[in-house]
């Protein structure tokens, strides 16, 4: 493959405006392919919004983004073919009633249905089989998620795995499709300074492979590019009677630390 693998990000004045008023907006910024970039802010400042625009799930309303040099908000198809989410609450979440192996499985299942040639359905089962397992030892391989150190193996239930587990396994079914772009909402949630740590190094190395991350957090490494997000102020009700919702938010940036 010629290039780097990851997307390259870039926003101008980008923004999203709702029935409740501004999620984000004024965001500008600029990534190269296999960055680390950190949406900080806290809860409800518009930062999982930002995200989800920036992956091609939300439709902006404001400015314009550009996505592995796919324009915003005009090719969110395209854009969503080339990302991956790990975990996003609410969007994509784990379900905690099913095994590792089982999520492990049905990922599996899912991109040989549907990201798979036409060419791959006359594989023998053997083959198919043994494609699925080398995709899968690969993604594991990539999150850091050891199966054998799991209390049950692929047998565990994700209700019992720890945090900095689930987000391993949540960024192994991502990286089964080879995203060009990683995101990954509340990063750093739940996650004791211990755990930050690994949870970090994990995202650090997986920029370092050439995919590009955008993750949210509540506090940004000093090595990431970071777009803080704040709470907007309150929007004084219009002179027509009608209000705006709360829970806003204005976005800035800064050009990133290193």
């Amino acid at each position: 493959m010629d290039g780097p693998h990851g997307a390259a990000l870039s926003a101008e004045d980008f923004g999203l405006k709702g029935p409740r008023g501004w999620a984000f907006r004024g965001v500008g910024f600029t990534a190269a392919p296999g960055s680390l970039v950190a949406v900080q802010g806290p809860s409800g400042s518009g930062r999982t919004c930002l995200l989800l625009a920036l992956t091609g799930r939300m439709r902006s309303t404001q400015g314009r983004a550009e996505v592995g040099g796919e324009r915003l908000p005009g090719r969110l198809t395209a854009v969503r073919r080339f990302s991956a989410l790990g975990p996003v609450p609410g969007v994509n979440e784990l379900d905690p009633s099913l095994t590792v192996a089982e999520h492990l499985r049905e990922r599996a299942l899912l991109r040989r249905r549907f990201d798979g040639s036409p060419r791959s359905l006359l594989r023998s089962r053997a083959e198919r089989a043994a494609t699925a397992r080398a995709v899968i030892d690969t993604a594991l391989e990539g999150a850091g998620l050891d199966l054998a150190a799991l209390p049950k193996a692929g047998r565990t239930s994700v209700r019992d795995l720890e945090r900095l587990e689930a987000l391993r396994l949540s960024v192994s079914l991502a990286l089964m499709g080879r995203p060009r772009l990683l995101a990954v909402d509340d990063a750093d949630l739940k996650l004791s300074p211990a755990e930050r740590a690994p949870a970090w190094e994990l995202l650090r190395a997986i920029a370092a492979g050439g995919t590009t991350v955008l993750a949210v957090c509540d506090e940004a490494p000093e090595d990431a590019l970071t777009v803080p997000t704040r709470p907007a102020a309150t929007t004084a009700a219009p002179s027509d009677g009608t209000t705006t919702g709360k829970g806003t938010a204005d976005a800035i940036t800064t050009p990133g630390r290193a």
